[in-house]
């Protein structure tokens, strides 16, 4: 996959597509990332971005011709091949879940635009996004973060991404089967050594060496878990359901 990244602060991206798995799946080849400086499209001597919002307002709007042209550079890019899908980072979007990561996870380009300031015509939005998405209903400082959070959300189900495939199959937000129904459930938990930890110990199936009754016992436990941290999503499907 390819992913191109349009930004006032191509500095913010360094440290984390330079470590860990990211790292790795760039390094193998597994994943492109390239960032691009929204400010070099600027208009003018001083490289403007933004303006003033017509009919009054607090705040900044982002320029729409300054994002055209800028857009318009990163998807002639000649290092990619695939049309761009074109993704706005802005708090009024699609909520981002699991389901809309896997979604994207299948595409091969993206380009990701960090909304900042007050936000972003309205024009550029009708003409030149094909989605907007939301990482949560609260505001940051710009898209940047959200940029983060969505990249990492769907590189690790590129495949090849992650040393063990199945790591991506029995996780929260994932979907199981249950009663000849696909629901989606809350990770199983999770334990290690020691055995005996402040008096309590490991389940004993998980002792057992015995996959089956493992499996069944790690299927019980999500729905056990889901039902009391997260019963929102069972609800939900319920209602999808109907």
């Amino acid at each position: 996959m390819r992913i191109d990244i349009l930004t006032l602060f191509p500095g913010f991206f360094k440290s984390p597509f330079a470590t860990s798995l990211i790292s790795k799946a760039i390094a193998k080849k597994i994943l492109g990332i390239r960032i691009h400086d929204i400010r070099k499209a600027g208009v003018g001597t001083h490289r403007q971005v933004d303006d003033r919002p017509f009919g009054g307002g607090p705040g900044m709007v982002l320029k729409p011709d300054v994002l055209a042209a800028s857009l318009k550079n990163a998807a002639e890019d000649k290092t990619a091949k695939d049309t761009p899908y074109v993704i706005l980072l802005d708090p009024a979007g699609t909520p981002f879940n699991q389901e809309v990561a896997k979604k994207l996870s299948q595409r091969k380009r993206l380009v990701l635009i960090c909304g900042h300031y007050e936000g972003v015509d309205e024009r550029f939005k009708e003409f030149f996004v094909d989605e907007e998405i939301s990482i949560g209903d609260y505001i940051l400082s710009g898209g940047e973060t959200a940029a983060l959070v969505v990249v990492d959300a769907i590189s690790r189900l590129i495949p090849g991404f992650l040393g063990k495939e199945e790591s991506a199959v029995f996780e929260s937000f994932s979907k199981h089967k249950v009663s000849g129904k696909e629901i989606c459930l809350l990770d199983y938990p999770v334990y290690t050594r020691p055995e005996i930890f402040a008096g309590k110990k490991v389940p004993k199936t998980l002792l057992s060496g015995n996959h089956a009754a493992i499996e069944k016992w790690r299927l019980t436990a999500a729905i056990e878990k889901t039902k009391n941290k997260r019963p929102d999503l069972l609800r939900k499907q319920r209602t999808d359901s109907r």
